[in-house]
């Protein structure tokens, strides 16, 4: 029975997620399987990915054949990386002592580099936020000297408009009295 290792998909249509699989190779994808090892969200930044490391391992070391993007997701999460050192522990190229010290320095460097990643994407998140508050302020006060623009001449219309209103009711007395005294 040909044994591997692949992805199950969950989720709705544009939004998949995927469960981690041991499965016989003839199983349809999203049927029967043997174990459920993990799970993996391509969704978020950077992906998430849940996985069961030792059984992870045991069954590469059993030989399960991993596909494509399950290889990618072992490797990224050192699977692959701990295999290839336990293979040569039984070589005899060196110890376990000197295997699990290679392994985790692997991890740390692995996992800084997914912190940096993380922070780096935050400080892009922020300062995008940042430019985003900085133009919606340059653009309200666009519209509020607009604003005060129009104000300001519909305040100068209404004084034009009552100087206007105003000088036709003086002028109309003097000519009245013009009048009066020409009698």
């Amino acid at each position: 029975m040909p044994v591997k290792i692949r992805l199950q998909r969950h989720g709705r249509k544009g939004y998949a997620y995927y469960h981690i699989v041991i499965a016989d190779s003839r199983a349809p994808r999203d049927g029967k399987f043997i174990e459920r090892i993990g799970s993996y969200n391509p969704n978020t930044n950077p992906a998430t990915i849940d996985l069961k490391f030792e059984r992870a391992l045991y069954w590469v070391q059993t030989g399960a054949q991993p596909t494509d993007t399950t290889r990618n997701i072992l490797s990224a999460e050192g699977v692959m990386m701990k295999k290839h050192l336990l293979e040569g522990v039984k070589k005899g190229a060196f110890d376990v002592e000197a295997a699990d010290k290679k392994f985790e320095a692997w991890k740390a460097s692995k996992e800084s580099a997914v912190a940096k990643t993380k922070e780096q994407l935050a400080a892009e998140k922020q300062a995008k936020a940042k430019a985003r508050l900085a133009a919606e302020v340059e653009v309200n006060k666009a519209k509020a000297a607009e604003l005060a623009a129009k104000k300001a001449e519909a305040i100068e219309a209404q004084v034009a408009a009552a100087a206007s209103e105003a000088l036709p009711a003086e002028e109309a007395p003097v000519a009245e009295a013009t009048e009066e005294v020409a009698e």
